[in-house]
């Protein structure tokens, strides 16, 4: 706490900062200002309030050295148990009434899982085998907010800001880091990122791996196929030197590939334990190379990776994603770090549900990445404390009897059960 402190700047910010910290990791359903302060101060609700309320919404320090100073105390705790492996992009929608509120607009919404009126924030997350860790996080700004000078004048949007799609900010998080010298993974997000070419491009000039989701229409040349090269030169003008197709050499989809494909190829593949049961599926994955736009180059794409899951009694695959991992890389390795994405829905959920990573009611934008940061902060706490045990031993295989009643694991809102120590 005195590193995040120091990280805030000015002296006056250091006791606020710690009070805020403390009011996201106490108890209580809502983490909003007003409810946080009724439990740290009973007695004077409105200082604290206020004091809060300076903190998030008008101190100017910066989300940029906090999260550094995060890093910094985390990353080190993690480590201890294996390296980092993953660098996780993501993003994470935020269910909003009214339009006043920053970067509000009818888009889609993981949360209820269709359009709806929300804020999106996309993030970078950091991880182990083990524990994940957000490194970055920014608002996602829509179109029509980023060329509003009114609305953003009203939010205090800075001026730094403008328009970039969710891959670009993604991109500009990853350079950053790089910069920063964190521990470097394998790039892994969803189709949402990995059907996007200028982002597929971005990571292998900055000379990163990935393993990302594509989407079944993504085209592809079947393996040991390629586009044909440039057509002869003609007695006129310029020799030709673009990539070119014809009515019978042309990409097929992903999904036209994987249904062509014998069921020989497919494997029955366990990746990892999971709460109640091993965690199988059937998995196949071929070389192939991307075929968008590629009749504008002069060379085609460089082969990748594409891994098709099929799951037993599913009438055609579920997901696809596309790597850049070495040709030598093994099914089983592949299909670990493509499912390993998974590490920070468990990240999201307690950043939402238990230190109300949604909960800020302000409307501008350094509130809203002031609490983000924050919470972050809190989580951070949380993750470098876990790591204090061995994995086995924070899944809850210690060993230990504990006299009394077992622990309540319920999901919130879900009826009691009597339970035997």
């Amino acid at each position: 706490m005195d590193g995040l402190a120091t990280a805030a700047g000015h002296e006056d910010r250091q006791v606020p900062l710690k009070n805020y910290c403390k009011g996201l990791l106490l108890a209580g359903e809502r983490k909003s200002i007003e409810p946080m302060a009724a439990r740290l101060d009973p007695t004077r609700v409105q200082p604290m309030r206020q004091s809060l309320h300076h903190l998030v919404a008008k101190a100017p320090w910066s989300d940029e050295a906090l999260l550094e100073q995060v890093r910094n105390e985390v990353l080190p705790a993690m480590q201890k148990h294996g390296p980092v492996v993953a660098w996780i992009v993501d993003d994470t929608g935020f269910p909003k009434k009214g339009k006043h509120s920053v970067g509000v607009a009818r888009q889609y919404c993981g949360q209820v899982g269709k359009q709806d009126n929300c804020r999106v924030a996309v993030s970078l997350s950091a991880a182990t085998w083990s524990s994940s860790l957000p490194i970055g996080y920014r608002l996602y700004l829509p179109k029509e907010w980023a060329e509003d000078a009114a609305r953003r004048e009203k939010t205090e949007v800075p001026e730094a800001f403008e328009f970039q799609t969710k891959p670009e900010i993604a991109l500009e998080q990853i350079r950053a880091a790089l910069a920063a010298k964190v521990p470097g993974g394998i790039v892994l997000a969803d189709a949402a990122y990995g059907i996007n070419t200028e982002f597929r491009h971005g990571l292998t000039e900055l000379e990163l791996h990935y393993v990302v989701g594509v989407q079944s229409s993504m085209t592809v040349w079947e393996p040991g196929k390629q586009p044909l090269p440039a057509k002869p030169r003609g007695r006129m003008g310029r020799p030709p030197r673009l990539l070119h197709r014809t009515p019978d050499h042309r990409p097929v989809t992903v999904k036209q590939l994987a249904m062509k494909l014998p069921s020989s190829v497919f494997q029955e593949v366990t990746w990892r334990e999971g709460t109640d049961r091993k965690l199988r599926s059937r998995f196949a994955a071929v070389r192939v190379r991307p075929a968008h736009r590629d009749y504008w180059k002069a060379a085609p794409h460089a082969e990748e990776w594409l891994l098709i899951e099929w799951p037993q009694g599913e009438e055609e695959p579920t997901k696809y994603w596309v790597s850049t991992l070495p040709p030598t890389t093994k099914l089983k390795a592949l299909i670990k770090m493509a499912k390993h994405r998974w590490i920070i829905e468990r990240d999201y959920e307690e950043l939402k549900q238990e230190l109300g990573l949604g909960h800020f009611e302000g409307r501008n934008w350094r509130g809203f990445h002031h609490h983000a940061t924050l919470c972050i902060a809190a989580y951070g706490f949380l993750v470098a404390e876990r790591n204090r045990f061995s994995p086995s031993a924070r899944a809850g295989h210690l060993g230990f009897v504990a006299s009394g009643p077992a622990p309540d694991f319920r999901p919130r809102g879900s009826p009691r059960t009597p339970r035997t120590a």
